[in-house]
């Protein structure tokens, strides 16, 4: 089959189209004809050697969003057949093979049926933001009809996701966004206020909505310099759930405040086995609030193929995109 590899890390330029044997199903798995990917910030730092410890062996194939048709089935999968139309965050790191191929193979238990009311381009774009959301808002913040909760980053491809899903669960939003455009974007998306960070510090935008209390909640998708940002936004015994961290953070400002510390790393189910089952039961509850229309993913206007890879990669680092980035398979 085809596949876009990577034989080094390096530039968007070290993918190079190859011929690869096609996967064969193994128990528990499926064997997904791909139809489309998408693009997380993951992919670009394993690809690059960032995230070198949890790339796959080379040659590489990367990305793990994926939507598809399942063309076979392994011993004891019971929820698939041969012909199901499925998606997932299924791969593209240590240990497993990505969806920048013809066929890709897949543990049964991270996947769910795609939404009947996407197309496979779509459903490419929802795996990873829609478990991540879920995972800060429902699980670890547990954020609840009434209250309220300032998101970072309202247009990015978490951030878009979680503004829709917390709506969903009854709360007010607040987000953060950088132009004017991404403004109207976000409120079209059912943000209650949107504040642009760059006009409006921190300070003045507690002052304003909170009486200078600060938010009980706070999701923070944007890079690892903002933190200082959300624990300054925070309330005291307030709860910040982050999904881009660093190791050298001083600790105090948490202390101080006695801060809830939350952090999302969704890869953890595809590194480890025994906890795959997590990222397949959250789609599978997020599915049908998809097909209700209370969640749609906010996809580039610039559509990519897969023979297009390097440049999408270029694209994401230049920082062009709003919201996810959509590959589909030319092949």
């Amino acid at each position: 089959m085809k596949a876009q590899v990577i034989h080094s890390f390096g530039e968007a330029a070290v993918f190079q189209l190859a011929d690869v044997p096609v996967p064969k199903v193994k128990p528990m798995h499926v064997l997904i004809k791909v139809k489309a990917t998408s693009l997380n910030p993951i992919d670009t730092k394993i690809r690059s050697g960032v995230f070198a410890k949890f790339a796959p062996e080379f040659p590489a194939v990367l990305h793990g969003d994926v939507a598809g048709m399942v063309t076979e089935v392994g011993e004891g999968v019971t929820d698939f057949k041969v012909g199901d139309e499925v998606y997932g965050f299924a791969g593209g790191v240590k240990g497993t093979g990505g969806a920048l191929a013809e066929y890709m193979l897949a543990d049964a238990r991270l996947l769910a049926h795609k939404p009947k009311n996407l197309s496979f381009a779509e459903a490419a774009a929802m795996p990873v933001i829609s478990i991540t959301a879920w995972e800060a808002l429902i699980k670890r913040a547990n954020i609840q009809s009434g209250e309220e909760i300032l998101i970072h980053g309202g247009t990015g491809g978490v951030g878009h996701m979680a503004i829709q899903l917390a709506k969903w669960a009854g709360a007010k939003v607040f987000t953060t966004v950088s132009t004017p455009e991404k403004a109207q974007i976000a409120q079209e998306l059912g943000a209650d206020v949107v504040i642009n960070y760059k006009e409006t510090p921190v300070r003045d935008y507690v002052n304003k909505y909170t009486d200078g209390k600060g938010f009980k909640y706070i999701f923070d998708t944007v890079d690892r310099e903002n933190l200082e940002r959300s624990i300054e936004a925070a309330s005291l015994y307030g709860t910040i759930v982050a999904i881009a961290v660093s190791q050298n953070y001083n600790l105090a400002p948490f202390l101080l405040k006695s801060l809830n510390f939350q952090v999302v790393f969704i890869e953890i189910p595809i590194l480890h086995e025994e906890f795959r089952y997590i990222n397949g039961e959250i789609l599978k509850k997020v599915t049908p609030i998809i097909e209700e229309g209370k969640l749609k993913p906010l996809i580039d206007q610039r559509l990519f193929t897969f023979d297009e890879i390097a440049e999408a990669h270029d694209y994401y680092e230049a920082k062009k995109a709003v919201g996810k980035i959509v590959l589909v398979n030319n092949w």
